[in-house]
């Protein structure tokens, strides 16, 4: 993932209302901007803003049936942002075990005088 392409998809998942309407896309598979509002105090004016930012962002897809233009979900990017949190997965996997190993070896195993 491109630091551009992974820029716009850290700011496009950053408001809430673009998070819950990717969340009912993976629930419904797709849906219309005004389906999409339903849940929202927001214009369908307001909810197609929000879809524009996800499709530029490449999370979101839109047809066209007649005269809806439905959206749907596009997991490549996430899965390409998943790849790249892979590398820190691991290290705050390491510490972890490292911490666990430390704290079944309790506080004796441990010199208080010894700073490492």
């Amino acid at each position: 993932m491109t630091a551009d392409a992974l820029t716009l998809t850290f700011a496009a998942l950053a408001d809430p209302t673009r998070r819950s309407i990717l969340a009912a896309l993976r629930e419904h598979g797709e849906a219309s901007v005004s389906d999409l509002a339903l849940p929202f105090d927001l214009t369908p004016r307001a909810i197609s803003k929000h879809i524009s930012v996800l499709e530029h962002a490449g999370l979101v897809s839109r047809g066209r049936d007649a005269q809806r233009r439905p959206s749907r979900l596009r997991v490549e990017p996430l899965q390409e942002l998943d790849d790249w949190l892979e590398h820190y997965r691991a290290v705050w996997e390491h510490r972890f075990t490292a911490l666990e190993a430390d704290l079944e070896a309790g506080p004796e195993a441990h010199d208080p005088e010894d700073p490492s």
